[in-house]
């Protein structure tokens, strides 16, 4: 695994781990979570601190992606991210991915140990590195605990073409995508809506 930034301290959620796959626990237990590709891809760990590297945050805790996304199910795990904070989710042993921003999930055909092999060979795509690509060729780089907040959103038909990228924390970042999909998912195309950029 490549461009490697962060890695996660020991295992503290024993528990957690338990209830895992796996493949999944073999990963953890060689590397509790890892931020890659310079803040490409987040796998998170079993561990309570810190909250944005929590898997168990994550996947249980107040926040948790099954309690704001209705396409979320109980026992998808989510268990790493990319760097706008969409989530790549365990199902049934298959690897699916959530749109944060409009809460559709796409099956990905291939389990945990493929999709890391595909983000080996096929990162910029796999892993939809271009955000990331762009910011970096502003010398700019992410830090572990960071994404990129991308304004206005992907799913908008803004009156801009051009994105405006800055990194924010990930807590910060999946609450903004959060409420951003509690206001858009019940609307229909073309409605018109106003959002308000993330504030510091």
């Amino acid at each position: 695994m490549k461009g490697i930034i962060y890695t996660g301290e020991a295992i503290t959620d024993h528990k957690l781990l338990a209830m895992l796959p796996k493949e999944l626990q073999a990963f953890l237990r060689q590397r509790n979570g890892v931020v890659a590709y310079f803040g490409g891809l987040h796998i998170r760990g079993c561990c309570t601190e810190p909250a944005w590297h929590s898997l168990r945050e994550a996947w249980q805790g107040e926040q948790a992606l099954q309690k704001t996304y209705d396409t979320v199910q109980k026992n998808d795990i989510p268990f790493a991210q990319d760097c706008v904070g969409n989530q790549f989710l365990l199902r049934q042993g298959e690897v699916v991915f959530l749109d944060t921003e409009t809460g559709e999930i796409a099956p990905l055909e291939v389990d945990f140990k493929h999709f890391l092999i595909g983000a080996e060979k096929f990162p910029v795509d796999a892993l939809g590195l271009e955000p990331l690509r762009r910011w970096q060729q502003q010398g700019e780089v992410l830090a572990p605990g960071q994404l990129l907040h991308m304004y206005p959103p992907v799913c908008i038909a803004a009156t801009t073409d051009k994105a405006t990228l800055a990194p924010v924390s990930v807590l910060k970042r999946l609450a903004f995508l959060a409420d951003l999909y509690r206001q858009i998912k019940h609307l229909p195309n073309g409605q018109s809506l106003t959002i308000k950029p993330l504030q510091d």
